[in-house]
């Protein structure tokens, strides 16, 4: 895959910005706050739909401005795509392929593909459980860009299933009349057929990124390894055992089930893969809060180069983006040639 033009209004800091790229490596050099890092956002916005620095859209437009739009040419071996990405604080953002076919955002995906590493990936390891699982939700759709429509479903159930536990234990805090909760048994079913079908991609994509992120670690950090991943499930532990749908959706019912009392108590959703984590080993101890941080920042870069050598590996050779990434690497691995790609659409 090769990003051959991007074009940029009203994006960041740039009121215009057209950029063409040739392909094999392009290095972008600049002194602090010239953009560069706006130019990878921009890409990796419209592989993923969102910004690895900001949790919305809003800082996104240029200041004064009502709207950004981000727009490139794609080639993927002898077929060339424009997709173009109107964003829209407040509003609807709009997609369109090819100039003429306006399309829902979502179905840009997989489009363009990326693998980008910032600093921000330091939260990987240091970080809170939702950082880690945004990282395997993001590579989850990479492979199968179905995903982000069973990620919208389970985010739509959880919110919905999550507004009448809380008007439940308001209710009962304020000593009013007893709620009909067999609408909640619906919405128990719906969490966990979809929480099992997200489940089920996690743990296959885990089972098979584990090899190569310790291969990563070991090319990065030579002798510094190994590396576990390890997947701890809400639903308990035979829950990241399972590998099968079925099995997952009477897993995830019957914790739903066990922890009814405490959700309705709380007024939230207690069980199911918005509260499961990706658990990083190193040598044998949690990577958060026993690695350094050299070796936290060596971690974050093989998770990632794994995650290129993944979807190469299936046919689906991302663009590999590298944002300052030398910036916490000692000489050694600095000059350490193994870990770096070959031959890859790199910036």
């Amino acid at each position: 895959m090769h990003v051959t033009h991007l074009s940029l209004a009203d994006f960041r800091s740039y009121a215009r910005a057209e950029v063409p790229l040739d392909p094999g490596v392009t290095v972008f050099v600049g002194a602090n706050g010239q953009g560069k890092t706006n130019l990878v956002e921009a890409v990796g916005y419209l592989a993923t739909l969102g910004s690895h620095r900001v949790s919305s859209d809003a800082p996104l437009v240029r200041m004064g401005a009502e709207r950004a739009v981000v727009r490139a040419a794609v080639t993927q071996g002898e077929r060339s795509q424009l997709i173009e990405l109107e964003l829209n604080p407040g509003r609807a953002n709009r997609a369109r392929v090819n100039r003429s076919s306006q399309v829902r955002p979502r179905d840009v995906l997989g489009i363009v593909r990326t693998v980008l590493f910032a600093p921000e990936d330091l939260a990987l390891v240091k970080g809170d459980p939702g950082e880690r699982r945004r990282f395997l939700d993001e590579l989850v759709t990479a492979r199968s860009p179905r995903m982000a429509g069973v990620r919208s479903d389970y985010e739509r159930v959880l919110k919905q299933r999550n507004t009448l536990l809380k008007s439940t234990a308001m209710a009962r805090r304020h000593g009013g009349r007893s709620m009909d909760l067999s609408t909640l048994d619906v919405w128990d079913q719906h969490l966990a057929r979809v929480g099992a079908e997200l489940l089920v991609q996690r743990l296959d994509l885990i089972a098979t990124l584990q090899p190569l992120a310790d291969k990563a670690y070991a090319d990065v950090a030579p002798g510094g390894g190994p590396v576990a991943l390890d997947y701890r499930s809400s639903v308990g532990p035979e829950g990241a055992a399972s590998r099968s749908r079925e099995e997952l959706y009477e897993q995830v019912m019957a914790a739903l089930a066990g922890a009814r009392k405490q959700e309705i108590e709380r007024g939230v959703t207690l069980v199911g893969p918005h509260r499961d984590d990706l658990v990083l080993g190193l040598r044998g101890m949690p990577a958060k809060g026993y690695a350094s941080h050299g070796e936290s920042w060596s971690y974050a870069l093989a998770l990632r180069l794994a995650s290129y050598d993944l979807l190469r590996g299936e046919g689906n050779e991302p663009v590999l983006i590298l944002d300052d990434v030398f910036a916490e690497l000692d000489t050694r691995r600095r000059e350490r040639p193994s870990w770096w790609p070959p031959a890859s659409r790199c910036w």
